[in-house]
């Protein structure tokens, strides 16, 4: 047996998506059993669904995974989260124990959801279900050093990778995105100031609900991480490894991983948007892989749909993370396929169709 080769994420290729398959796919559109356009967005998802599949008609249904990664944050020692970093593992037991949000709402999307380990700050070894992929015990003070070694980056992001792997090997259909991390809004602001780039105070929101006085130290933190680390749009991998955390590089691995399988991409809220950012920032061609679920309540993904021009398809007024949006998005995506690939057309269905006089009419 050959031994397995090293990963490289320079090596990373992204595909295109099939432009025949969205052709055959728009087209379809057109014969539908229904005025022109009169399902909006739905008709839009659809095609693009064709196109990353490259079938004009996907296949409805399938296995949907949740990929949640949880680590902690060193961070944290600044004081810039309403709640201690010892919440992390209890949340990670949570997850497994079927007690959280994610877990009913991945239930009633018809997901399972897979908890992985990268980074907690706590021996979890013994955890029935919980998928061990531990880099090390939380990421260092960003403030203070880099984040993560040139190493350790690359173990996390090889980590996302891995799991984008399986889920092909399992035939998963649909990935959606999810995290659990004291601190992670800290990190996912820093990088987000970085890469997009934005001002700090733009990019920090509220988080898991500090105080304005905390907010206003929690901005000092990121500018003064911005202002040791100097990072830059032109290097986002920098940036990840400097400013990121183990759950957000491996977020980043895992969409770099499923966009090159063709593997759609649910991201959830704030901090899996930080991590598809850097993964953007990358390798550009990620973006036709990737449905954005949901407009966040942190102000600072209000700041990157409107900077890199993107829509989401849900706006609850949600704040959680977990991949709970992902999830909240997965039967808006799953309806838009079956409504474009179960409908009749019009031949189909010996309806009368829209007529040239009819258009003029």
């Amino acid at each position: 047996m050959k031994p397995q080769a090293a990963f490289d994420v320079n090596g990373v290729s992204i595909p295109e998506p099939s432009r025949k398959a969205m052709a055959s796919a728009r087209d379809r559109q057109s014969h539908l059993t229904k005025p022109p356009g009169s399902l909006g967005r739905l008709e839009d998802l659809a095609v693009r669904v064709a196109g990353i599949r490259d079938q004009a008609v996907p296949e409805p249904g399938g296995l949907k995974r949740v990929l949640l990664f949880a680590g902690d944050h060193g961070v944290t020692a600044e004081g810039v989260s309403a709640y201690p970093s010892a919440v992390t593992p209890m949340m990670v037991r949570n997850f497994l124990a079927g007690g959280a949000a994610i877990n009913a709402l991945a239930g009633a999307a018809g997901a399972e959801v897979r908890v992985v380990d990268v980074g907690v700050a706590a021996d979890l070894s013994g955890l029935k279900g919980l998928v061990q992929a531990k880099v090390g015990p939380g990421t260092r003070n960003l403030r203070r050093e880099p984040a993560m070694t040139e190493a350790e980056c690359a173990q996390a992001l090889e980590a996302g990778w891995n799991q984008a792997l399986q889920a092909q090997r399992d035939g998963v259909r649909w990935i959606a995105l999810g995290e659990m991390g004291i601190g992670n809004t800290t990190a996912a602001a820093a990088l987000m100031a970085s890469l997009l780039p934005c001002p700090a105070a733009q990019a920090t929101g509220l988080g898991t609900g500090i105080s304005p006085a905390v907010w206003r130290a929690k901005c000092a933190v990121i500018r003064g991480a911005l202002k040791l680390h100097r990072l830059s749009p032109k290097r986002p991998l920098e940036a990840l490894r400097k400013v990121g955390g183990f759950e957000i590089a491996a977020l980043t691995g895992a969409i770099l991983g499923a966009a090159a399988r063709r593997i759609p991409v649910v991201v959830d809220g704030y901090i899996a948007s930080a991590a598809y950012l850097a993964a953007f920032r990358f390798r550009p061609g990620v973006k036709a892989f990737c449905f954005f679920a949901h407009r966040s309540q942190e102000r600072g993904h209000q700041v990157f749909f409107r900077k890199l021009g993107l829509e989401p398809i849900l706006d609850l007024g949600l704040r959680l993370g977990e991949g709970t949006g992902a999830a909240m998005a997965l039967p808006v995506l799953e309806a838009a396929v079956r409504a474009h690939s179960q409908m009749a057309t019009f031949e189909g269905a010996a309806v009368p169709g829209k007529t040239k006089e009819a258009g003029k009419a």
